[in-house]
């Protein structure tokens, strides 16, 4: 937002429970005064912006009437004048909200606004990959009985964190959703099954992706749209992981990827 909007001061939080958030994220602030301010529904510009669900400007904060002022003292001690607020919204929910400033009054133009609502949009989407991810995660960590039915509904959630995986944007994440599917292919392979023979196959991460999307049933173009690849790409790493599991068709290829200890 600083560097696209040409705003000096950024700041902003998400929702960590139903009532009310705290600005946790400053970037250009010169003081204390708005860090861990605690910001309602309905009470100032951010409040206002979480009501709404839409971007807000103000020109001049401190004489503003279209505000309420619960939070005049924290802006003033931080020396802002001309504010935006912008809802960060994900499935119709808003889960925080991001704010920039400058220190003179005057109306915010288009490029300032347009910066914090592309802002707001990326941070959504990353907010929508990690429940996603959260929400898959808790799938396959439930106990798992003997039922096919069961197990296909954790080999469904085992490709799509494969997938998933690729798109989040936090590092720690990401090794942890791919440590969590390895797991789930070394746990289904049964002991003394994982890696089974003298010469253990070895895959690359994208050539399990794309076979974890044949396993579901997923055609050539349908795994490159999950995976974000070319249908011909899809086609290359399919053929690689045959040769290497020895396999003539793709269901033989995602049998032997199973028994291998590489897929759920």
């Amino acid at each position: 937002m600083r560097r696209g909007g040409g705003l000096p001061v950024t700041f902003g939080g998400l929702f960590t429970g139903p009532r009310q958030f705290r600005i946790s994220e400053l970037s250009g602030t010169t003081t204390q005064s708005l860090r861990g301010l605690a910001i309602s529904p309905g009470n100032g510009l951010g409040g206002k912006a979480i009501t709404t669900a839409r971007p807000i400007a103000v020109p001049d904060y401190p004489v503003s009437r279209a505000i309420s002022h619960e939070y005049d003292a924290a802006v003033a001690g931080e020396g802002l004048r001309a504010v935006l607020a912008v809802p960060v919204v994900v499935r119709r929910q808003v889960r925080g909200v991001l704010y920039g400033a400058l220190r003179q009054p005057q109306a915010l133009g288009d490029r300032p606004v347009a910066a914090a609502v592309a802002a707001a949009r990326e941070l959504e989407q990353s907010l929508a990959v990690r429940d996603e991810a959260h929400r898959l995660l808790s799938v396959v960590r439930q106990p798992v009985d003997a039922s096919p039915a069961r197990w296909e509904e954790v080999r469904e959630a085992h490709g799509e964190l494969r997938a998933l995986a690729h798109r989040v944007p936090d590092p720690r994440l990401r090794e942890h959703l791919l440590a969590v599917c390895a797991r789930l292919a070394r746990a289904a392979a049964g002991p003394g099954r994982e890696g089974s023979g003298p010469h253990p196959v070895e895959l690359s991460p994208r050539e399990v992706d794309v076979l974890a999307c044949v396993a579901s049933g997923a055609t050539n173009a349908a795994a490159a749209e999950r995976l974000g690849l070319r249908p011909e790409t899809v086609k290359s790493y399919l053929r690689s992981s045959m040769r290497k599991l020895g396999a003539h068709t793709r269901l033989q290829a995602v049998v032997e990827a199973r028994r291998s200890g590489l897929l759920p």
